[in-house]
């Protein structure tokens, strides 16, 4: 992760007192840096950027250099000033120079400590920007007919994300689970509870190989699956394979839901981590407890898990799985970027009630008022479970 400082300075000033004032200033924050000096010829070739604006009378300076900073990163401005020398007069005169021309930009001025934080985040939001950059997302199949309300804008992505979103046929995957020896064994065969889950391994392990030939031939980082089609075509569900994939690095969500995928890649570009896909089911809106639920979860994310059947089919193999308790994000982002949902809290409870799909987590709100979020402006039902608290992060980068 590397942070780059640029500097604008007035010639009017001194130059010594202004190079001891850096000094003293950049010293304070106790951040890890590189000073560029004046010189933006490298401008977006880090993972942050940050303009020490170190005196008035600069603002022509900037204003001459914005067209190569235009060129060279698609970054928002932030502006960094000591307040010494004039530099929060200059910097407020130039973020209003960028507001005017459309652009985005901030301010970064107080105490040490919340420039510090401030500059913590963007530096996070840069790395996930970077590892989002050039990422290869497939859509197997069409998105579930349910899913009315879960479209996604794929230039708007690529233009924002760098994320490119890749159409694969369903037959090309059925042809390739045909193609799979049908006596495969399975890893899990010792977690089966019963004959009829231990013969359907082999046909969830089927899966998981022709998914596997369709990640590497396409050269995809994650993918959805349009998984129900699965269940009339080869008798089995993609529960088993979507765990797998999850837990080795390759998002993998359910029902053909592109704006969750999507969530969920984000979700591990800032975690390093697998997120959970799941519904919510049932909402308490006076305590802020909500019950999630759905029949996959990733295998890096759980203590524990059982396998049962697939719920609303009863058929194939599910994962039940137990995760943690503790701290988490409840996140979504819309299919065309224009707006998200992340609240923090805590995951109170792992359940495993008959009635519902076969992972199950009650989470209490940190907010008990965003449970209204729900019942009145949803991303749609899909939403990610992420372990940790990570909605500053996730505000800053949507």
């Amino acid at each position: 992760m590397t942070t780059a400082i640029y500097t604008l300075t007035s010639q009017l000033h001194d130059a010594a007192a202004v190079d001891a004032a850096t000094q003293e200033f950049l010293g304070g924050l106790g951040i890890e840096y590189e000073l560029m000096g004046s010189n933006f010829k490298t401008y977006g070739g880090h993972d942050l950027e940050l303009i020490y604006v170190r005196t008035g009378g600069t603002e022509g300076i900037f204003k001459n250099e914005l067209p190569r900073m235009l060129r060279q990163s698609k970054q928002p401005f932030y502006l960094l000033t000591s307040g010494k020398s004039n530099s929060l007069a200059a910097s407020m005169e130039i973020l209003s120079y960028l507001r005017q021309k459309g652009l985005k930009g901030e301010i970064l001025h107080g105490s040490n400590e919340y420039i510090k934080s401030r500059i913590t985040t963007l530096q996070q939001v840069g790395r996930v920007m970077r590892d989002l950059n050039g990422c290869r997302l497939g859509v197997i199949g069409e998105p579930s007919d349910w899913l009315i309300a879960s479209a996604a804008k794929y230039r708007t992505i690529e233009d924002k994300l760098g994320i490119e979103i890749v159409h694969i046929d369903m037959d090309e995957l059925l042809m390739l689970i045909e193609r799979v020896p049908a006596d495969i064994e399975s890893d899990l065969l010792e977690k089966a509870p019963s004959d009829s889950i231990r013969k359907s391994l082999a046909g969830a392990e089927r899966i998981y190989e022709a998914l596997r030939l369709i990640v590497e031939g396409y050269d995809l980082q994650g993918f959805t699956i349009r998984c129900f089609d699965l269940l009339t075509a080869v008798q089995n569900t993609g529960c088993v394979a979507l765990a797998k994939f999850n837990s080795q690095g390759i998002v993998a969500g359910c029902e053909g839901d592109i704006p969750a995928m999507l969530s969920m890649k984000i979700a591990q570009a800032v975690t390093g981590k697998s997120g959970f896909q799941a519904n919510p089911a049932r909402i308490n809106p006076e305590t802020g407890e909500l019950l999630f639920a759905h029949c996959t979860i990733p295998l890096d994310m759980v203590d524990s898990f059982e396998l049962d059947t697939h719920f609303e089919s009863g058929i194939g193999v599910g994962i039940r799985g137990f995760m943690k308790p503790g701290p988490v994000t409840i996140f979504k982002a819309s299919g065309d970027l224009s707006r998200h949902f992340a609240e923090e809290g805590v995951l109170i409870e792992n359940q495993g009630k008959p009635d519902l799909c076969r992972t199950q987590q009650v989470i209490k709100l940190a907010d008990k008022e965003a449970a209204r979020y729900f019942l009145t402006n949803p991303i749609g039902n899909h939403h990610i479970i992420m372990q940790g608290h990570h909605k500053a992060v996730l505000d800053e980068i949507l």
